[in-house]
């Protein structure tokens, strides 16, 4: 897929972006439906109220995909399904990676293809959990990335704006 365009989200673009979530959700029979649309809605609202998103568009400015970052922390990587593959998710990726030395984020221990999206990107496994702590309750891996050279500190707690997965990857 050639001409991606990154922007930072619009207000207008929350239910594109929560309509994205609601079918990453419903495409995966492991992962449980803990929100209805409206939800995802919202909470794709709030995160663009927070200046955390950045959209990934084509040429005709349909959204192919989002990344949420708060400082090094990536909250959310959604690309839609037709999209998948094409380089939209390191398309995000690779800005988040321009603007920080070190990225974190988490995903599940059942989203085979984030993992191996991530591994391939340079992030390591730094942490797994039995899913206790996270909303769906289903075991993650927390992931980090550096820039060459930069030395990891140790790391903070996380902020749970609903659920803290980067999922929507290329498979």
């Amino acid at each position: 897929m050639s001409g991606v365009f990154l922007r930072p989200a619009k207000p207008t673009d929350a239910g594109k972006l929560g309509a994205m979530i609601t079918d990453a959700v419903q495409a995966r029979d492991w992962k449980p439906v803990l929100w209805t649309a409206a939800q995802d809605v919202a909470h794709a609202g709030m995160l663009i109220d927070r200046g955390w998103v950045t959209v990934a568009e084509d040429a005709e400015h349909r959204v192919l995909g989002f990344l949420a970052r708060e400082g090094e922390m990536v909250h959310s990587l959604f690309v839609t399904q037709a999209a998948q593959g094409h380089g939209v998710g390191l398309a995000l990726l690779n800005h988040a990676k321009a603007s920080n030395a070190r990225l974190e984020l988490w995903t599940f221990v059942a989203n085979h293809g984030a993992r191996r999206f991530y591994k391939r990107e340079g992030f390591v496994e730094v942490e797994r959990t039995d899913g206790s702590t996270n909303d769906e309750r289903l075991p993650d891996i927390r992931f980090e990335w550096h820039a060459l050279g930069v030395k990891s500190p140790a790391a903070g707690p996380v902020l749970n704006t609903q659920s803290h997965h980067s999922e929507e990857v290329p498979q």
